[in-house]
């Protein structure tokens, strides 16, 4: 008789706790690697500009300094914020998996002991060599197994309530850590409503929550969304995808436009001005290779002959650019 199979039998529950400890263990590891990533990639972007905007205002002693100084000083600030708003979320998850990952570990243990004691209870059932010494020993081993499942019980409560206290404090940094000091703010102007579909607002937010992520390793071409290659065009497609657009992942630029023209969504570049939130433009003269199509982006909103675009692999990274809206910019784009 395998006695120990026997006993894992009577705690059921316990084993069921268990599990559930695992997968948030590892669910709260993995969210406090995304949002180690979100916080490290907006403390270099804060470097990265405060120390571009200080070359620059160490030689620029013209008309526009003052403003300048002061639109740097703000965005400066408005960075840090966000930024700040990262590592504290990404501390408040740490504590989190730390907590879940400990409680698991005991939980571990409870199994380890019931199993333990258990297994010797039957054994000794078995060793007696009658059959109701058996099935006094079968007894008293199911009779154990509430006490262990109660302290498990207890265990899942506690993580649970940890959950529920840090999801507490991460909505109220939900603003600033998803605020990022650019879009949606006033002074900003968008689109007007009536111009923006639905589906364009959906792409607009599934590309900004992107923002920061970078190749891994830097220079390899890995990417979250697609083959290990150039790869705007598949965070573009898969950005589509996100917002349910019947799209494949398409590594090349040319591509996109091509499906745009088989499904009357391509538009040229004598009609640019026909670009609205959730669109692509496609950098080059035309869709033929690489040479001729080199970029695509996606994009945020239109102010007058200025577009600002999310754009994958720029720079190895997804980056926020503003662009002429010219034809000498863009050959053409696409409506999702």
């Amino acid at each position: 008789m395998d006695t120990a199979a026997l006993a894992r039998s009577f705690a059921e529950d316990l084993v069921a706790h268990r599990a559930k400890l695992a997968g948030k263990a590892e669910d709260a590891v993995r969210a406090e690697y995304a949002l180690h990533q979100v916080a490290a990639a907006l403390d270099a972007q804060h470097d990265a500009y405060h120390r571009e905007s200080a070359t620059v205002l160490e030689h620029w002693h013209g008309h526009g300094a003052d403003g300048f100084r002061h639109t740097s000083a703000k965005l400066t600030k408005e960075l840090r914020v966000t930024g700040a708003a990262g590592a504290a979320a990404e501390r408040v998850v740490a504590h989190v998996a730390s907590t879940v990952d400990s409680e698991h570990t005991a939980v571990q243990r409870l199994v380890d002991e019931y199993t333990a004691e258990a297994k010797q209870v039957l054994d000794a059932g078995v060793a007696a060599g009658t059959q109701a010494a058996l099935m006094r020993a079968v007894g008293h081993a199911a009779d154990l197994a509430p006490r262990y499942t109660r302290q498990s019980a207890a265990t899942l409560r506690h993580v649970d309530a940890e959950l529920k206290a840090a999801a507490a404090k991460l909505r109220t940094l939900r603003k600033d850590l998803t605020h990022d000091g650019v879009a949606d703010k006033p002074g900003h102007a968008h689109p007007h409503p009536s111009k923006v579909s639905g589906r364009g607002q959906e792409i607009v937010q599934a590309a900004r929550k992107e923002l920061g992520t970078r190749e891994n390793p830097p220079g390899s071409n890995r990417n979250p969304y697609g083959p290990t290659a150039a790869w705007c065009s598949s965070f573009a497609t898969a950005m589509w995808r996100k917002a349910g657009v019947r799209i494949p992942i398409l590594p090349f630029s040319g591509d996109v436009f091509h499906w745009g023209e088989r499904n009357g969504h391509a538009y040229g570049k004598h009609s640019l001005h026909e670009a609205r939130p959730g669109d692509v433009l496609i950098f080059g003269i035309g869709p033929q290779n690489t040479s001729t199509s080199t970029h695509i982006g996606i994009v945020e909103k239109v102010e007058g002959n200025q577009v600002t675009m999310i754009e994958g692999n720029s720079g190895d990274a997804v980056r926020r650019n503003t662009h002429p809206l010219s034809a000498s910019t863009f050959y053409g784009g696409v409506h999702p």
